[in-house]
């Protein structure tokens, strides 16, 4: 069942121009980004996988600050890595996330409850739940 937006708070737009070898600019100007193959070592550039990969740890990572301060912990020095990868399905091609949250200041099981939480919270892991395959480790920094 997918979850309707009731307010909204925020909007943006962005395009791309010419597929994985094209280019994507933002509405805002803020992004304009020259795409490439993904795993260029001679001309490394932005892929649709990097993005995704900036754009979920950066999600994932403020839903875990807010899950931590309701448990009162402060995870502010916490780092998330989303590793995006890409590759063949049985219907084409895909992507999986692995998602690490290292938190400072907390044991194992702590860590994982708090990325747990937050992955529960997080809008990109709403949006990816149940179409693509998302794991999520939560450890002591």
């Amino acid at each position: 069942m997918s979850e309707k937006v009731t307010e909204v708070l925020y909007t943006t737009a962005a395009t791309a121009k010419g597929g994985r070898e094209g280019n994507v600019k933002s509405a805002d100007g803020v992004v304009d980004l020259p795409l490439g193959k993904p795993g260029s070592q001679a001309n490394p550039k932005a892929n649709p996988e990097t993005l995704f990969a900036a754009g979920y740890s950066a999600c994932f990572s403020g839903a875990l600050n807010a899950m931590a301060q309701q448990d009162g912990v402060d995870a502010s020095e916490s780092t998330v890595t989303a590793d995006v990868t890409f590759g063949k399905t049985d219907t084409g091609f895909g992507i999986a996330v692995a998602l690490t949250a290292k938190i400072p200041g907390v044991d194992a099981a702590k860590a994982q409850e708090l990325a747990d939480k937050a992955h529960g919270f997080c809008p990109y892991s709403k949006a990816t739940r149940g179409n693509i395959e998302v794991t999520v480790v939560g450890e002591p920094a």
